[in-house]
């Protein structure tokens, strides 16, 4: 049987599109946000509040969001979600037309975008190996992370521009984006399955069964605990850096292109993602990434402009979607599709608290120690973490080709 190349597979290019512009839009307002709470409040604690919200409500909706998943039609829950957040960022645009916008509100629409994204989310995915085949998953995942990729960077570019011709320009866009996005999703199809029909009530239950299943499969859980240590020690590495770098009195703009070459590395991993993946053992995929951060990370101490440090950040990042279209496309096809929004609920919850616990533990670490030592102690923990990584049987018997449950 022929297998139709991704570009040609229908469904997979319509839900590519449709992301790859939301999420531009997207990224757009999340630059907005904190500029325009700051304009309008002028508080920097207002404006991290917002975005606090956002994150906060993502987190706490992933479990239950998760469950869900897999109790609803996948497609309505993300045209909903769609609909929802074009809805929370058309609202606000309105206010901002008619000079009505409050802290309130901003908050209020911050937490509903977490809540659809948290319900976004493990719907993609868990739709993902039923409009692919097994054999193509990880090109797809692979994609997905560059589509993320470039649009997180082309949105983070566009929002301060945007912003700049008007306050409500960026929410409009964004606005525009999430109905594309509604548009494709539309007319794509997604193969029908089997949902069981359980009380509401049981939601709980649903969630417990999601985290056993992720802690019960030794593969699931070792890569999990792999993606949150990575996670949580290179947040906390990267806050540690910009403190550095700006008491070392880097220009800002020289720490804004030390930043976006993170996103740079991250493109062009993905695109060797794929062949990367198909040549090389799981166990060397996920432990080269955590051997190339742990290298380069103390030689960002001898680096004293932002163009260096950004020549290693994107080092650090090209490896990571390779270890992740490997563990990702693994947890995949090893969970059962019943239980596939519960595991990428689980993940994002997982690694969304890594990724918030990483820069306030980076920042406590700076506080207290020089800069330097800051930087040691975070590549100590990252080898340490590397060495249990190459030394962990379950890895180094990883599967080549993940068992695909039914």
């Amino acid at each position: 049987m022929t297998v139709v190349p991704l570009r040609r597979n229908r469904n997979y290019t319509l839900l590519w599109t449709g992301q790859a512009v939301s999420e531009v839009g997207f990224s757009t307002t999340m630059i907005a946000f904190p500029l325009l709470v700051l304009a309008i409040t002028g508080s920097p604690a207002a404006s991290g509040l917002v975005l606090g919200a956002d994150a906060a409500a993502q987190l706490v909706a992933g479990l239950p969001a998760g469950a869900l998943v897999d109790r609803w039609d996948r497609k309505k829950i993300m045209l909903w979600c769609e609909a929802v957040m074009a809805l929370a960022v058309g609202s606000l645009a309105l206010a901002l037309w008619w000079d009505n916008a409050s802290l309130a509100h901003m908050v209020l629409v911050a937490v509903v975008l977490g809540v659809c994204r948290a319900l976004f989310e493990p719907a993609e995915d868990a739709c993902l190996p039923r409009l692919v085949p097994d054999e193509q998953l990880a090109t797809a995942i692979s994609l997905n992370a560059a589509r993320s990729s470039v649009g997180q960077m082309a949105g983070t570019a566009l929002g301060g521009v945007l912003f700049a011709i008007g306050r409500v320009v960026p929410f409009v866009v964004d606005a525009i984006t999430h109905l594309i996005s509604l548009v494709s999703l539309v007319f794509l199809r997604v193969p029908p399955r089997k949902v069981e029909r359980t009380p509401i009530g049981n939601i709980g239950k649903e969630m417990v069964e999601g985290l056993r299943w992720v802690w019960s499969h030794r593969h699931v859980r070792v890569t999990a605990l792999c993606a949150v240590s990575l996670n949580f020690f290179f947040n906390a590495f990267y806050i540690v850096i910009i403190v550095l770098a700006d008491g070392k009195g880097v220009p800002a703009g020289q720490i804004g292109l030390m930043a976006a070459m993170l996103g740079v590395g991250g493109v062009l991993g993905s695109l060797v993602a794929p062949t990367l993946h198909r040549v090389l053992h799981p166990w060397v995929s996920i432990m080269a990434v955590f051997w190339m951060v742990t290298v380069l990370t103390p030689l960002t101490l001898l680096a004293h402009n932002g163009y260096l440090l950004g020549a290693l950040f994107a080092g650090m990042s090209f490896l990571a979607p390779t270890a992740n279209t490997t563990i990702n496309t693994h947890q995949l096809l090893l969970t059962p599709d019943e239980l596939r929004g519960r595991l990428s609920g689980v993940m994002n919850v997982f690694v969304g608290s890594a990724a918030a616990a990483g820069p306030a533990v980076g920042g406590l670490l700076v506080e207290f120690v020089d800069g330097t030592v800051a930087v040691l102690w975070c590549t100590a923990g990252m080898a340490a973490i590397s060495l249990l990584v190459t030394l962990s049987p379950v890895l180094r018997r990883f599967p080549r080709h993940a068992p695909v449950s039914v």
